[in-house]
Parts: C-alpha cells; structure tokens; sequence
C-alpha cells in the first residue's frame, strides 16, 4: 500500500465513490436503463406491479414497475460490488490476487501477516449455497499453495473473507459457519487491517455521507422513469 495520511486516503476513496459509483449510478439509469431495450419483460408480473403501483394498467405504472427495481436495486448492488474490489487495486490500498477465487492480496497492518482476502460487501450477502464452494475453494488453494511450497507457512487464518461494513453481531449464521475455519473480518476491523487506521471506517462512512448529500440527484428517477414510460407508451409489446 502506497504510504498516506488517513485523511488523504479517505479523500481518495470518497472521489472515487462519487465518480465511479454514485455518478456512474446516475448516468446509467438515464442511459441505459431508461430504455426499454434493456429489459426481458414478464407481461403478467409487470401488468400487476403497474396495477399495484399506479391502481391502474398504464404505460407510468409499467416505466415505475420495471425502472424502481433496476436502478434502487440491482444496477446499484452489481456496481458497487465490481468497483469496490477494483478501487482497492486503483488506489493501491492492495494488490489484485494471483490466487484464483481470491479478490485481494495485502499485508494485515495488526498481525503483519499476509491476507489474501475474498471481499464481500455485507453481513447478509451470502446463503446457504455459498458456504461450502466457498469453503473448498479455501482449502483447496491451500493444500496446492503447501503442495508446491509457493507460499511459506501460510495457515487457515490467512486467507479471509472481508465484509466491507457492518458489526460483527450482525453476521449471518453463513459467514459465522465460515469464520470457524476462515476469519470472517468485518467493518471497522477489515478496514484498519487493510489500511493500518484504527479508526478508519468511522470516518469514511461520515464523510460518504456528506458527499452523498452534496450529489445532485434532483428528478433523476422521474426523468429516467418517464422516459421510459414514453417507449412503453410506443411499444407494440403493450395495450393499454
């Protein structure tokens, strides 16, 4: 990691978030997901939604049924994801992993041991499923990494599953069965191992908040959703 004071590094990353993900958020529900092209259509489930939306079948209640969803869940989730992983690489707060599965690589700042780290963004972001591919992806790099003797001395508590924010209290019972073999770190503990601040996290997430009320976010949703509204209003997938 590249040698900064805390405030700089908090500064980098909330440029980074305002540029890549909360602007790229906007931008892309005004490019691409007001439009209907981007969109599989279920004409049963969407009539209903419009119903429940608009207490009525109409080409608004269509717009809202499909844009709401899109830009308020998914294309925020998805984005978030992807560019987190590559902000830690970009900002060179850690190296990018040779290790397949794994996300990042850095020096643990409390215990100076190598992590190699599979980040996720938070304590409910997996299920059930994802324990045990999870878990054998672990124990398999590990046994090959002390089959080959590519790494010396690596033990379970070296490779780890970061959760970007929340408590540990707050950990799903998934990562939990993950943390009995695999440190699960968590919020404000992930954050000062990977940047070397005790009190990092606190300060980042205020100052995420003040960039986010400083966003101009006026009428984006309702000119995304009409725009939208006025291809539906056009489209001779629908009746109205």
């Amino acid at each position: 990691m590249v040698n900064r004071t805390e405030n700089k590094l908090r500064i980098e990353i909330v440029a980074y978030f305002e540029t890549f993900i909360f602007e790229n958020h906007i931008n892309a529900s005004l490019k691409v997901h007001s439009k209907l092209k981007s969109y599989n259509i279920n004409p049963i489930v969407v009539k209903y939604l419009s119903k429940v939306l608009e207490a009525n079948y109409s080409a608004e209640g269509v717009a809202k049924a499909l844009f709401y969803p899109r830009v308020l869940g998914t294309s925020i989730n998805t984005s978030f994801g992807t560019r987190i992983q590559n902000m830690f690489v970009e900002l060179h707060i850690a190296d990018g992993s040779l290790i397949k599965g794994m996300d990042i690589e850095f020096i643990d700042k409390i215990d100076n041991r190598k992590k190699w780290c599979q980040l996720k963004s938070g304590p409910n972001t997996i299920n059930s499923e994802d324990v045990r591919p999870l878990m054998k992806k672990f124990t398999d790099t590990i046994q090959l990494a002390r089959t080959n003797r590519a790494l010396t001395n690596v033990n379970n508590t070296d490779f780890i599953v970061g959760v970007l924010y929340g408590e540990t209290s707050e950990l799903s019972m998934h990562y939990k069965e993950i943390d009995k073999f695999h440190p699960v770190i968590i919020g404000k503990d992930f954050w000062h191992r990977v940047t070397g601040f005790p009190n990092f996290y606190d300060g980042l997430v205020s100052a995420l908040h003040e960039c986010i009320n400083g966003l101009d976010t006026k009428e984006f949703i309702t000119k995304g959703c009409d725009e939208l509204a006025d291809e539906i209003r056009n489209s001779p997938l629908f009746h109205f």
